[in-house]
């Protein structure tokens, strides 16, 4: 009953972020409040800090995690931009017409406190606990990497009209688009996977969650960055 809780909490945030919400602020409250529901609903369950991987200890090892994490990411965000292909892969107009003021934003406000905040605590936080304790760490990884692919069903909609590297690849047509979202779908489940190993590994919701902000907020830098510094011949 709990776990069901918590995909209908999952399933009214992304049809509002995704269908109702309009402009910045609105997805990021959005965000917070489903995430301040999900945490009422792990305390319903009787999970810990420990559980959720942000007791003390958890957010020690989380914190030693993070700038290796991020500087990772970073460098292979850079070497991407030594090659014309990998310019090209990162060029995207939801970043592209972003103003300064505009790009800070997403990458200090919306990515880590919403993005992040929601998608970290409620697939490798709350469900991951919740699946965990009753069916095991396999059982866990599994279906909240499933979940966490599902989620990207309406947002990936629009990745090939954004990102001109996937419309070439999958065509813009209605065929092109199931495409682009099926792809898009099992990638984010094979990162969801990664990101559970990671928050088992480093016993800390803030491992996936360094790693989780350092490519979308890096991403969204670069993805900024690339027309202005490289632009199309």
């Amino acid at each position: 009953m709990r776990i069901v809780c918590v995909v209908a909490v999952l399933i009214a945030a992304n049809l509002i972020n995704n269908w109702l919400v309009r402009g910045p602020v609105a997805y990021v409250l959005t965000c917070v409040a489903a995430t301040a529901v999900l945490v009422l609903i792990a305390r319903w369950d009787g999970l810990t800090r420990a559980d959720l991987g942000l007791d003390a200890a958890g957010v020690r090892r989380g914190l030693r995690w993070a700038p290796v994490l991020a500087g990772v990411v970073l460098v292979g965000f850079l070497l991407l931009l030594a090659f014309p292909a990998g310019r090209e892969a990162l060029r995207d107009a939801r970043a592209a017409d972003l103003s300064a003021g505009q790009l800070l934003w997403a990458v200090l406000v919306r990515v880590p406190l919403g993005t992040v905040l929601l998608e970290e605590t409620a697939f490798r936080g709350v469900l991951w606990a919740m699946i965990r304790r009753r069916r095991g760490t396999a059982w866990a990884t599994a279906a909240s990497s499933l979940l966490f692919g599902l989620w990207h069903l309406l947002p990936s909609r629009g990745l090939g009209s954004a990102n001109a590297a996937v419309g070439t690849a999958f065509g813009s047509g209605p065929a092109g688009v199931t495409a682009t979202v099926a792809v898009a779908v099992v990638a984010m489940v094979a990162a969801g996977v990664v990101l559970c190993e990671l928050r088992r590994r480093s016993g800390s919701l803030l491992a996936p969650a360094a790693l989780h902000w350092a490519i979308n907020g890096f991403g969204y830098a670069l993805a900024w960055a690339v027309p202005r510094w490289w632009p199309p011949a």
